[in-house]
Protein backbone atom coordinates (compact mmCIF):
# COMPACT_ATOMS: atom_id res chain seq x y z
CA UNK A 1 0.00 0.00 0.00
CA UNK A 2 1.18 3.67 -0.39
CA UNK A 3 1.48 5.54 2.89
CA UNK A 4 3.17 8.24 4.28
CA UNK A 5 5.55 6.97 6.54
CA UNK A 6 8.35 8.34 8.65
CA UNK A 7 11.42 6.29 7.65
CA UNK A 8 14.25 6.16 10.87
CA UNK A 9 18.07 4.41 10.55
CA UNK A 10 20.33 4.30 13.21
CA UNK A 11 22.42 6.77 11.30
CA UNK A 12 20.40 9.35 10.28
CA UNK A 13 17.45 11.68 11.51
CA UNK A 14 13.59 11.29 11.01
CA UNK A 15 12.37 11.79 7.70
CA UNK A 16 9.73 11.93 6.06
CA UNK A 17 9.05 10.40 2.56
CA UNK A 18 6.22 8.31 0.61
CA UNK A 19 6.91 4.89 -0.06
CA UNK A 20 5.45 1.63 -1.15
CA UNK A 21 5.83 -0.76 1.15
CA UNK A 22 6.58 -4.31 -1.04
CA UNK A 23 5.71 -7.32 0.50
CA UNK A 24 9.72 -8.44 0.58
CA UNK A 25 10.22 -5.04 2.63
CA UNK A 26 7.50 -5.85 4.81
CA UNK A 27 7.75 -9.10 5.82
CA UNK A 28 11.83 -8.03 7.46
CA UNK A 29 9.77 -5.12 8.82
CA UNK A 30 7.61 -7.68 10.31
CA UNK A 31 10.36 -9.84 11.74
CA UNK A 32 10.55 -9.99 15.71
CA UNK A 33 13.42 -7.23 16.45
CA UNK A 34 15.16 -9.50 19.11
CA UNK A 35 15.82 -11.46 15.80
CA UNK A 36 16.28 -8.70 14.00
CA UNK A 37 18.81 -6.76 16.01
CA UNK A 38 21.36 -9.65 15.55
CA UNK A 39 20.55 -11.53 12.20
CA UNK A 40 22.72 -8.75 10.43
CA UNK A 41 21.81 -6.43 7.89
CA UNK A 42 18.78 -6.19 5.73
CA UNK A 43 19.80 -5.04 2.15
CA UNK A 44 16.83 -3.13 1.97
CA UNK A 45 17.86 -1.01 4.89
CA UNK A 46 21.77 -0.81 4.38
CA UNK A 47 22.39 1.47 6.89
CA UNK A 48 20.65 -0.55 9.69
CA UNK A 49 23.65 -2.36 11.07
CA UNK A 50 23.42 -5.62 13.53
CA UNK A 51 23.59 -4.57 17.00
CA UNK A 52 23.85 -6.96 19.86
CA UNK A 53 20.40 -7.80 21.46
CA UNK A 54 20.61 -6.07 24.70
CA UNK A 55 17.71 -4.43 26.71
CA UNK A 56 19.38 -1.22 26.20
CA UNK A 57 19.77 -1.63 22.07
CA UNK A 58 15.96 -2.91 22.26
CA UNK A 59 15.20 0.26 24.31
CA UNK A 60 16.54 2.29 21.69
CA UNK A 61 15.12 0.95 19.14
CA UNK A 62 11.76 0.91 20.36
CA UNK A 63 12.29 4.53 21.41
CA UNK A 64 14.39 6.13 18.04
CA UNK A 65 12.87 3.78 15.74
CA UNK A 66 9.30 2.70 16.88
CA UNK A 67 9.88 -0.80 16.32
CA UNK A 68 9.45 -3.82 18.52
CA UNK A 69 8.29 -7.36 18.87
CA UNK A 70 4.82 -6.20 19.73
CA UNK A 71 2.67 -3.10 19.51
CA UNK A 72 0.09 -2.73 21.85
CA UNK A 73 -3.02 0.05 21.71
CA UNK A 74 -4.58 1.12 24.54
CA UNK A 75 -2.99 1.05 28.27
CA UNK A 76 -6.58 -0.12 30.59
CA UNK A 77 -6.77 -3.08 31.94
CA UNK A 78 -6.35 -5.74 29.13
CA UNK A 79 -3.20 -3.30 27.57
CA UNK A 80 -1.34 -3.08 30.76
CA UNK A 81 -1.64 -6.51 31.86
CA UNK A 82 -1.04 -7.79 28.87
CA UNK A 83 2.14 -5.39 28.55
CA UNK A 84 3.93 -6.54 31.40
CA UNK A 85 3.00 -10.28 30.65
CA UNK A 86 4.78 -10.13 27.65
CA UNK A 87 7.36 -7.81 28.71
CA UNK A 88 8.41 -10.35 31.37
CA UNK A 89 8.78 -13.58 28.83
CA UNK A 90 11.46 -11.16 27.25
CA UNK A 91 9.60 -9.47 24.26
CA UNK A 92 10.45 -6.22 22.98
CA UNK A 93 7.06 -4.01 23.65
CA UNK A 94 5.53 -1.07 22.91
CA UNK A 95 2.94 0.52 24.68
CA UNK A 96 0.37 3.28 22.85
CA UNK A 97 -1.92 4.93 24.82
CA UNK A 98 -3.90 8.36 23.97
CA UNK A 99 -3.52 10.15 27.40
CA UNK A 100 -1.35 8.48 30.57
CA UNK A 101 -3.37 10.97 32.85
CA UNK A 102 -5.18 9.14 35.63
CA UNK A 103 -8.86 8.32 34.04
CA UNK A 104 -11.80 8.69 35.51
CA UNK A 105 -14.03 6.72 34.76
CA UNK A 106 -17.71 5.22 36.07
CA UNK A 107 -17.52 1.48 35.28
CA UNK A 108 -14.72 -0.67 36.28
CA UNK A 109 -14.85 -0.47 39.91
CA UNK A 110 -15.37 -3.90 41.02
CA UNK A 111 -12.93 -6.91 40.53
CA UNK A 112 -14.52 -10.45 41.08
CA UNK A 113 -12.70 -12.81 43.14
CA UNK A 114 -11.81 -14.44 39.95
CA UNK A 115 -10.25 -11.12 38.21
CA UNK A 116 -8.43 -10.96 42.13
CA UNK A 117 -6.40 -14.75 41.05
CA UNK A 118 -6.00 -14.14 37.26
CA UNK A 119 -3.70 -10.85 38.84
CA UNK A 120 -2.08 -13.03 41.00
CA UNK A 121 -0.87 -15.18 38.26
CA UNK A 122 -0.01 -12.42 36.38
CA UNK A 123 2.31 -11.05 39.11
CA UNK A 124 0.17 -8.24 39.38
CA UNK A 125 -1.40 -8.64 43.15
CA UNK A 126 0.47 -5.01 44.39
CA UNK A 127 -1.66 -2.93 42.12
CA UNK A 128 -4.32 -3.28 44.60
CA UNK A 129 -2.24 -1.91 47.46
CA UNK A 130 -2.48 1.70 48.56
CA UNK A 131 -5.71 2.47 46.06
CA UNK A 132 -7.85 2.71 48.81
CA UNK A 133 -10.01 -0.41 47.71
CA UNK A 134 -12.60 -2.03 49.75
CA UNK A 135 -13.12 -6.06 50.09
CA UNK A 136 -16.06 -7.31 48.86
CA UNK A 137 -17.75 -10.35 50.04
CA UNK A 138 -20.89 -10.83 47.70
CA UNK A 139 -24.29 -9.17 46.63
CA UNK A 140 -27.33 -8.19 48.42
CA UNK A 141 -30.11 -8.86 46.47
CA UNK A 142 -33.01 -6.01 47.56
CA UNK A 143 -36.55 -7.13 45.50
CA UNK A 144 -39.40 -4.77 46.75
CA UNK A 145 -37.49 -4.39 50.29
CA UNK A 146 -36.59 -7.86 51.07
CA UNK A 147 -33.26 -9.01 50.95
CA UNK A 148 -31.27 -11.87 50.39
CA UNK A 149 -27.36 -12.13 50.87
CA UNK A 150 -25.39 -13.75 48.28
CA UNK A 151 -21.82 -14.45 49.69
CA UNK A 152 -19.30 -15.88 47.38
CA UNK A 153 -19.21 -19.73 48.18
CA UNK A 154 -15.90 -21.66 48.47
CA UNK A 155 -13.11 -22.09 45.91
CA UNK A 156 -13.11 -25.46 45.24
CA UNK A 157 -10.67 -24.97 42.30
CA UNK A 158 -8.04 -23.66 44.58
CA UNK A 159 -5.19 -25.88 44.87
CA UNK A 160 -3.62 -24.49 47.85
CA UNK A 161 -6.02 -25.63 51.26
CA UNK A 162 -5.66 -22.67 53.27
CA UNK A 163 -7.33 -20.81 50.46
CA UNK A 164 -10.04 -23.80 49.70
CA UNK A 165 -11.03 -23.13 53.55
CA UNK A 166 -11.68 -19.39 53.40
CA UNK A 167 -14.30 -17.29 51.15
CA UNK A 168 -12.59 -15.57 47.92
CA UNK A 169 -13.16 -12.05 47.89
CA UNK A 170 -13.42 -8.99 45.47
CA UNK A 171 -12.47 -5.57 45.73
CA UNK A 172 -14.07 -2.28 44.53
CA UNK A 173 -12.14 0.78 44.16
CA UNK A 174 -11.99 4.10 41.76
CA UNK A 175 -11.22 2.97 38.81
CA UNK A 176 -8.38 5.25 37.62
CA UNK A 177 -6.08 4.51 41.03
CA UNK A 178 -6.04 0.77 39.73
CA UNK A 179 -5.11 1.82 36.38
CA UNK A 180 -2.41 4.21 37.41
CA UNK A 181 -1.08 1.38 39.21
CA UNK A 182 -1.20 -0.98 36.48
CA UNK A 183 0.87 2.01 33.90
CA UNK A 184 3.33 2.21 36.81
CA UNK A 185 3.98 -1.42 36.58
CA UNK A 186 4.52 -1.03 33.18
CA UNK A 187 6.72 1.82 33.41
CA UNK A 188 8.78 -0.25 35.88
CA UNK A 189 9.15 -3.23 32.55
CA UNK A 190 13.03 -2.32 31.45
CA UNK A 191 11.13 -4.34 27.98
CA UNK A 192 8.43 -1.76 27.67
CA UNK A 193 8.45 1.83 25.97
CA UNK A 194 5.69 3.96 26.57
CA UNK A 195 4.63 6.20 24.20
CA UNK A 196 1.59 9.02 24.65
CA UNK A 197 0.00 9.25 21.13
CA UNK A 198 -3.25 8.91 19.45
CA UNK A 199 -3.75 6.13 16.78
CA UNK A 200 -5.63 6.80 14.01
CA UNK A 201 -5.59 3.66 11.68
CA UNK A 202 -3.51 0.63 10.91
CA UNK A 203 -0.55 -0.06 8.10
CA UNK A 204 -0.68 -2.99 6.10
CA UNK A 205 1.00 -4.55 3.02
CA UNK A 206 0.50 -3.79 -0.81
CA UNK A 207 -2.59 -6.39 -0.41
CA UNK A 208 -3.37 -5.53 3.29
CA UNK A 209 -2.77 -9.19 4.01
CA UNK A 210 -0.79 -8.46 7.01
CA UNK A 211 -0.62 -5.97 9.11
CA UNK A 212 2.68 -4.37 10.28
CA UNK A 213 2.16 -2.00 13.09
CA UNK A 214 -0.10 1.54 13.22
CA UNK A 215 -0.14 4.88 12.23
CA UNK A 216 -0.92 7.52 14.80
CA UNK A 217 -1.10 11.30 15.55
CA UNK A 218 1.65 12.61 18.22
CA UNK A 219 1.90 16.06 19.49
CA UNK A 220 4.85 17.73 19.34
CA UNK A 221 5.36 19.48 22.74
CA UNK A 222 6.96 22.22 21.67
CA UNK A 223 4.71 23.90 18.49
CA UNK A 224 1.63 21.80 20.12
CA UNK A 225 1.42 20.77 16.51
CA UNK A 226 0.01 17.29 15.61
CA UNK A 227 2.77 15.13 13.66
CA UNK A 228 1.87 11.44 12.02
CA UNK A 229 3.73 8.88 13.40
CA UNK A 230 4.35 5.09 12.80
CA UNK A 231 5.03 1.89 15.05
CA UNK A 232 5.99 -1.32 14.03
CA UNK A 233 5.76 -4.78 15.75
CA UNK A 234 5.77 -8.26 15.05
CA UNK A 235 2.10 -8.43 16.37
CA UNK A 236 -0.19 -5.79 16.96
CA UNK A 237 -2.40 -6.26 19.57
CA UNK A 238 -5.72 -3.74 19.99
CA UNK A 239 -7.07 -2.88 23.30
CA UNK A 240 -8.40 0.72 22.94
CA UNK A 241 -11.59 0.02 24.84
CA UNK A 242 -15.69 0.46 24.48
CA UNK A 243 -14.85 3.25 22.00
CA UNK A 244 -12.91 1.44 19.74
CA UNK A 245 -11.33 3.44 16.59
CA UNK A 246 -9.88 0.22 14.86
CA UNK A 247 -12.58 -2.07 15.64
CA UNK A 248 -14.56 -1.33 12.49
CA UNK A 249 -11.70 -2.56 10.04
CA UNK A 250 -11.70 -5.58 11.70
CA UNK A 251 -14.94 -6.48 13.18
CA UNK A 252 -17.96 -6.74 11.35
CA UNK A 253 -20.04 -6.57 14.35
CA UNK A 254 -20.92 -3.26 16.67
CA UNK A 255 -21.56 -2.72 20.40
CA UNK A 256 -25.48 -2.66 21.09
CA UNK A 257 -26.57 -0.38 23.83
CA UNK A 258 -29.95 -0.34 25.14
CA UNK A 259 -29.55 1.35 28.08
CA UNK A 260 -26.91 3.87 30.20
CA UNK A 261 -25.94 3.93 33.47
CA UNK A 262 -26.18 7.02 35.45
CA UNK A 263 -23.80 7.28 38.08
CA UNK A 264 -23.44 8.94 41.38
CA UNK A 265 -20.98 9.29 43.80
CA UNK A 266 -22.52 9.24 47.61
CA UNK A 267 -19.94 10.20 50.62
CA UNK A 268 -20.41 8.30 53.41
CA UNK A 269 -23.56 6.68 53.02
CA UNK A 270 -24.31 3.96 55.65
CA UNK A 271 -24.69 1.06 53.53
CA UNK A 272 -27.24 -1.75 53.96
CA UNK A 273 -24.57 -4.94 54.22
CA UNK A 274 -21.36 -3.74 54.10
CA UNK A 275 -18.95 -4.64 52.23
CA UNK A 276 -21.27 -6.05 49.44
CA UNK A 277 -22.51 -5.21 46.19
CA UNK A 278 -26.20 -4.49 46.28
CA UNK A 279 -28.58 -4.78 43.04
CA UNK A 280 -31.56 -3.06 44.10
CA UNK A 281 -35.09 -4.17 42.24
CA UNK A 282 -38.50 -2.86 41.74
CA UNK A 283 -40.83 -1.57 39.22
CA UNK A 284 -37.75 0.52 37.79
CA UNK A 285 -34.70 -0.90 36.03
CA UNK A 286 -31.88 -2.36 38.43
CA UNK A 287 -29.89 0.25 40.89
CA UNK A 288 -26.47 -1.38 41.55
CA UNK A 289 -24.99 0.45 44.97
CA UNK A 290 -21.03 -0.51 46.37
CA UNK A 291 -18.56 0.78 47.74
CA UNK A 292 -15.10 1.84 46.21
CA UNK A 293 -13.57 3.69 48.83
CA UNK A 294 -13.74 4.57 52.53
CA UNK A 295 -15.80 7.60 52.19
CA UNK A 296 -17.16 6.93 48.35
CA UNK A 297 -19.80 5.54 47.30
CA UNK A 298 -20.90 4.77 43.88
CA UNK A 299 -24.27 4.43 43.00
CA UNK A 300 -25.63 3.57 39.21
CA UNK A 301 -28.90 3.75 38.37
CA UNK A 302 -29.89 1.86 34.45
CA UNK A 303 -31.91 4.12 32.46
CA UNK A 304 -33.07 2.29 29.24
CA UNK A 305 -33.45 4.35 26.01
CA UNK A 306 -36.80 6.53 25.16
CA UNK A 307 -37.94 5.80 28.58
CA UNK A 308 -40.98 8.03 28.73
CA UNK A 309 -40.21 9.31 32.73
CA UNK A 310 -36.64 10.74 31.98
CA UNK A 311 -37.96 12.67 28.77
CA UNK A 312 -36.36 16.36 28.70
CA UNK A 313 -39.84 17.60 28.65
CA UNK A 314 -40.75 16.02 32.01
CA UNK A 315 -37.15 17.28 33.83
CA UNK A 316 -34.55 14.47 32.27
CA UNK A 317 -32.79 11.89 34.08
CA UNK A 318 -32.38 13.65 36.87
CA UNK A 319 -36.43 14.25 37.68
CA UNK A 320 -36.86 10.37 36.80
CA UNK A 321 -34.18 9.61 39.26
CA UNK A 322 -35.93 11.89 41.72
CA UNK A 323 -38.97 11.11 41.40
CA UNK A 324 -39.30 7.99 40.20
CA UNK A 325 -36.22 5.72 41.38
CA UNK A 326 -34.94 7.50 44.87
CA UNK A 327 -38.88 6.70 46.73
CA UNK A 328 -38.07 2.85 45.79
CA UNK A 329 -34.28 3.05 47.16
CA UNK A 330 -33.96 1.79 50.90
CA UNK A 331 -34.58 4.15 53.37
CA UNK A 332 -31.22 3.81 55.20
CA UNK A 333 -29.36 5.39 51.82
CA UNK A 334 -32.35 7.86 50.15
CA UNK A 335 -30.99 10.91 51.92
CA UNK A 336 -27.01 10.82 50.78
CA UNK A 337 -28.44 9.76 47.48
CA UNK A 338 -30.66 12.97 47.00
CA UNK A 339 -27.68 14.73 48.28
CA UNK A 340 -25.23 13.26 45.52
CA UNK A 341 -28.07 14.10 43.17
CA UNK A 342 -28.45 17.53 43.97
CA UNK A 343 -24.81 18.33 44.76
CA UNK A 344 -22.78 16.00 41.70
CA UNK A 345 -23.28 15.95 38.32
CA UNK A 346 -24.20 13.42 36.08
CA UNK A 347 -22.12 10.90 33.98
CA UNK A 348 -23.51 8.36 32.21
CA UNK A 349 -21.74 5.53 30.03
CA UNK A 350 -23.77 3.04 27.73
CA UNK A 351 -24.34 -0.54 28.68
CA UNK A 352 -23.04 -2.51 24.86
CA UNK A 353 -23.33 -5.73 23.90
CA UNK A 354 -20.64 -7.04 22.01
CA UNK A 355 -20.38 -10.94 21.73
CA UNK A 356 -17.03 -12.17 21.07
CA UNK A 357 -16.04 -13.06 17.29
CA UNK A 358 -12.72 -13.97 15.55
CA UNK A 359 -10.29 -12.20 13.46
CA UNK A 360 -8.59 -13.70 10.40
CA UNK A 361 -6.23 -10.92 9.68
CA UNK A 362 -2.52 -12.15 9.93
CA UNK A 363 -0.49 -9.30 12.47
CA UNK A 364 -3.26 -8.06 14.52
CA UNK A 365 -5.89 -9.04 17.08
CA UNK A 366 -8.73 -6.77 18.63
CA UNK A 367 -9.04 -7.87 22.01
CA UNK A 368 -10.53 -6.66 25.50
CA UNK A 369 -14.09 -4.30 25.65
CA UNK A 370 -12.75 -3.94 21.93
CA UNK A 371 -13.24 -7.82 20.89
CA UNK A 372 -16.17 -8.52 23.38
CA UNK A 373 -18.32 -6.35 25.77
CA UNK A 374 -21.76 -7.55 28.01
CA UNK A 375 -24.08 -5.60 30.70
CA UNK A 376 -21.78 -3.99 33.54
CA UNK A 377 -24.45 -5.19 35.98
CA UNK A 378 -22.67 -8.39 36.94
CA UNK A 379 -18.81 -6.27 37.25
CA UNK A 380 -17.24 -9.64 35.63
CA UNK A 381 -15.58 -6.81 32.15
CA UNK A 382 -12.15 -6.58 34.37
CA UNK A 383 -12.31 -10.64 35.07
CA UNK A 384 -12.68 -11.53 31.86
CA UNK A 385 -9.87 -9.52 30.67
CA UNK A 386 -7.60 -10.37 33.61
CA UNK A 387 -8.59 -13.79 32.34
CA UNK A 388 -7.86 -13.72 28.81
CA UNK A 389 -4.57 -12.27 29.57
CA UNK A 390 -3.57 -15.39 31.14
CA UNK A 391 -4.73 -17.80 28.34
CA UNK A 392 -3.00 -15.54 25.81
CA UNK A 393 0.20 -15.16 27.64
CA UNK A 394 0.09 -18.96 27.67
CA UNK A 395 0.08 -19.37 24.25
CA UNK A 396 1.85 -16.68 22.63
CA UNK A 397 5.05 -18.14 25.42
CA UNK A 398 8.18 -18.13 23.34
CA UNK A 399 8.52 -21.95 24.33
CA UNK A 400 5.12 -22.29 22.10
CA UNK A 401 5.64 -18.91 19.73
CA UNK A 402 9.12 -17.96 19.38
CA UNK A 403 8.49 -15.63 16.57
CA UNK A 404 5.16 -13.35 17.07
CA UNK A 405 5.60 -12.04 13.39
CA UNK A 406 5.28 -16.00 12.03
CA UNK A 407 1.48 -15.72 10.96
CA UNK A 408 0.47 -18.99 10.73
CA UNK A 409 1.88 -19.63 14.69
CA UNK A 410 -0.13 -16.76 15.36
CA UNK A 411 -3.44 -17.47 14.20
CA UNK A 412 -3.18 -21.06 15.70
CA UNK A 413 -3.10 -19.65 19.38
CA UNK A 414 -5.76 -17.17 18.32
CA UNK A 415 -8.12 -19.73 17.20
CA UNK A 416 -7.18 -21.77 20.02
CA UNK A 417 -7.44 -18.45 22.46
CA UNK A 418 -11.03 -17.75 20.95
CA UNK A 419 -12.34 -20.86 22.08
CA UNK A 420 -10.57 -21.55 25.48
CA UNK A 421 -11.93 -18.31 27.31
CA UNK A 422 -15.36 -19.49 26.59
CA UNK A 423 -14.87 -21.78 29.15
CA UNK A 424 -15.52 -18.57 31.68
CA UNK A 425 -16.17 -15.93 29.75
CA UNK A 426 -19.54 -17.27 28.18
CA UNK A 427 -20.86 -17.50 31.42
CA UNK A 428 -19.51 -14.44 32.22
CA UNK A 429 -21.31 -12.68 28.87
CA UNK A 430 -24.58 -14.77 29.12
CA UNK A 431 -25.28 -14.57 32.90
CA UNK A 432 -24.51 -10.89 32.67
CA UNK A 433 -27.11 -10.16 29.40
CA UNK A 434 -30.09 -12.97 30.68
CA UNK A 435 -29.81 -11.10 34.69
CA UNK A 436 -30.00 -8.04 33.40
CA UNK A 437 -32.93 -8.59 30.83
CA UNK A 438 -34.79 -10.67 34.24
CA UNK A 439 -33.48 -7.34 36.41
CA UNK A 440 -35.12 -4.81 34.18
CA UNK A 441 -38.15 -6.77 33.70
CA UNK A 442 -40.47 -4.48 31.38
CA UNK A 443 -43.28 -7.56 30.85
CA UNK A 444 -45.22 -10.02 32.60
CA UNK A 445 -43.36 -12.93 31.70
CA UNK A 446 -39.79 -11.43 32.43
CA UNK A 447 -41.64 -10.10 36.08
CA UNK A 448 -42.32 -14.07 36.68
CA UNK A 449 -38.78 -14.91 36.43
CA UNK A 450 -37.82 -12.20 38.19
CA UNK A 451 -39.94 -13.53 41.02
CA UNK A 452 -38.75 -16.87 40.73
CA UNK A 453 -35.03 -16.11 40.44
CA UNK A 454 -34.99 -14.16 43.79
CA UNK A 455 -37.14 -16.82 45.15
CA UNK A 456 -34.25 -19.11 43.83
CA UNK A 457 -31.65 -17.31 46.24
CA UNK A 458 -33.92 -18.10 49.18
CA UNK A 459 -34.10 -21.66 49.16
CA UNK A 460 -30.10 -21.72 49.87
CA UNK A 461 -27.31 -24.29 49.81
CA UNK A 462 -26.43 -25.05 45.66
CA UNK A 463 -29.29 -22.57 44.18
CA UNK A 464 -27.38 -19.39 46.00
CA UNK A 465 -23.76 -20.93 46.20
CA UNK A 466 -22.87 -22.52 42.50
CA UNK A 467 -24.80 -19.15 40.93
CA UNK A 468 -22.68 -16.61 43.23
CA UNK A 469 -19.55 -18.59 42.12
CA UNK A 470 -20.44 -17.86 38.94
CA UNK A 471 -21.02 -14.51 39.11
CA UNK A 472 -17.31 -14.74 41.67
CA UNK A 473 -15.79 -15.88 37.96
CA UNK A 474 -14.57 -18.85 40.16
CA UNK A 475 -16.95 -21.50 38.32
CA UNK A 476 -16.06 -22.10 34.54
CA UNK A 477 -19.01 -25.22 34.26
CA UNK A 478 -21.03 -23.26 31.56
CA UNK A 479 -23.30 -26.04 31.77
CA UNK A 480 -24.11 -25.39 35.77
CA UNK A 481 -25.73 -22.20 33.83
CA UNK A 482 -27.85 -23.68 31.81
CA UNK A 483 -28.93 -25.91 34.66
CA UNK A 484 -29.88 -22.95 37.20
CA UNK A 485 -31.31 -20.71 34.43
CA UNK A 486 -34.02 -23.33 33.67
CA UNK A 487 -34.50 -24.15 37.62
CA UNK A 488 -35.58 -20.68 37.67
CA UNK A 489 -37.74 -20.40 35.25
CA UNK A 490 -39.32 -23.88 36.31
CA UNK A 491 -39.55 -22.22 39.66
CA UNK A 492 -41.25 -18.95 38.63
CA UNK A 493 -43.60 -20.99 36.59
CA UNK A 494 -44.46 -23.37 39.63
CA UNK A 495 -44.71 -20.24 41.83
CA UNK A 496 -47.08 -18.58 38.87
CA UNK A 497 -49.33 -21.58 38.72
CA UNK A 498 -49.60 -21.37 42.57
CA UNK A 499 -50.59 -18.08 41.94
CA UNK A 500 -53.27 -18.46 39.52
CA UNK A 501 -55.14 -21.48 41.04
CA UNK A 502 -54.81 -20.44 44.68
CA UNK A 503 -56.56 -23.56 45.93
CA UNK A 504 -58.36 -26.21 45.30
CA UNK A 505 -61.50 -24.03 44.50
CA UNK A 506 -59.59 -22.91 41.70
CA UNK A 507 -58.78 -25.37 40.02
CA UNK A 508 -60.77 -24.42 37.45
CA UNK A 509 -58.21 -21.69 36.48
CA UNK A 510 -55.54 -24.63 35.95
CA UNK A 511 -56.17 -23.79 31.79
CA UNK A 512 -54.76 -20.51 32.01
CA UNK A 513 -51.80 -21.09 34.68
CA UNK A 514 -50.93 -23.43 32.23
CA UNK A 515 -50.81 -20.71 29.39
CA UNK A 516 -49.02 -18.35 31.98
CA UNK A 517 -46.94 -20.28 32.73
CA UNK A 518 -46.18 -21.73 29.29
CA UNK A 519 -45.39 -18.78 28.11
CA UNK A 520 -43.04 -18.02 31.12
CA UNK A 521 -41.10 -20.82 29.62
CA UNK A 522 -40.90 -19.55 26.03
CA UNK A 523 -40.03 -16.19 27.22
CA UNK A 524 -36.99 -17.94 29.14
CA UNK A 525 -35.85 -20.22 26.10
CA UNK A 526 -36.32 -16.45 23.60
CA UNK A 527 -34.24 -14.93 26.21
CA UNK A 528 -30.87 -17.33 26.63
CA UNK A 529 -30.71 -19.12 23.70
CA UNK A 530 -29.92 -15.79 21.29
CA UNK A 531 -26.61 -15.50 23.47
CA UNK A 532 -25.89 -18.73 23.95
CA UNK A 533 -26.28 -19.23 20.09
CA UNK A 534 -24.12 -16.35 19.98
CA UNK A 535 -21.43 -17.39 21.79
CA UNK A 536 -20.79 -20.62 19.57
CA UNK A 537 -20.75 -19.19 16.46
CA UNK A 538 -17.08 -18.65 15.10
Amino acid sequence: MNTLVQLRSFNSPPTTAKVNIPTKIASAVSRPFTSLLSSGPIDQYPSMTATPTTHESLAERRRMHHEADVVIVGAGVFGCAVAVTLARQGRSVILLERSMKEPDRIVGELLQPGGVSALHKLGLSECLENIDAVVVNGYNVIYYGKEVIIPYPYDTNEKSRTMKDSRPVGWCFHHGRFITKLREACKREPNITIFETTVKSTVSTDNASQVLGVKTETTDPMSGEKKPDYFFGGLTLVADGYASTLRKQYISKTPVAKSKFYALELIDCPMPSPNHGHIILSDNSPVLVYQIGTHETRALIDVPENLSTAKASLGGVKAHIRNIVIPTLPELIKPTFLKALDEGKLRSMPNSWLPPSSQLTPGIAILGDAMNMRHPLTGGGMTVALTDVVILSELLHPSCVPDLSVAPAIGAAMRTFHWRRKQLTSIVNILAQALYALFAASNPELKALQRGCFEYFLIGGSCVDEPAGMLACILPRPFLLFYHFFSVALLSMWLLMCETVGSLLGLWKAPVGVYRSGAVLWKAVALIFPYIFSELKW
